[in-house]
């Protein structure tokens, strides 16, 4: 369920579409209302009728706006757009920042990196991992294409 450039999600245009995982689709998004570009999560049709599934999706949206840390993604709002598949039925979405750079997956790709780098990148995650720990929020899915590396 690709979203078009222009679908209006509240005060949200989309924009593009950055990538899709086991837990939705990504999109590159312009806040209307604070002129910021943003990352609109949205759960599909698929997934939100799986009760399992729409629980985590917004256990994640709960856990992850709970914090605060340099090194963990800020989630902005949430919100429910009209299922263009399901008349009545709503798919939820989570607005985060949008992070300027790449994953580590595609890092780890372009070849070997130097152990000040690795160590830098390991002190970073372990640092966001500890502050979602000390709020009682553990990350079950801790891989490179879920770590983001940006200029920072």
């Amino acid at each position: 369920m690709a979203l078009a450039s222009g679908t209006k999600l509240g005060p949200y245009e989309v924009q593009s579409l950055l990538g899709a995982g086991g837990m939705g689709e990504v999109y590159r998004a312009r806040d209307i209302r604070l002129q910021r570009d943003v990352a609109i999560k949205v759960l599909p049709a698929s997934l939100s009728r799986d009760e399992e599934r729409l629980r985590r999706f917004e256990q994640e949206a709960k856990s992850v706006a709970a914090l605060n840390h340099p090194n963990l993604l800020t989630v902005f709002d949430v919100g429910t757009m009209p299922d263009p598949s399901n008349a009545g039925a709503a798919l939820p979405y989570i607005v985060s920042e949008l992070l300027e750079g790449s994953t580590l997956r595609a890092r780890l790709a372009e070849g070997a990196m130097g152990q000040r780098k690795v160590l830098d990148y390991g002190v970073q995650i372990a640092s966001g991992l500890a502050a979602a720990h000390e709020r009682g929020i553990v990350h079950r899915d801790i891989k490179p294409e879920n770590i983001f590396i940006t200029k920072d």
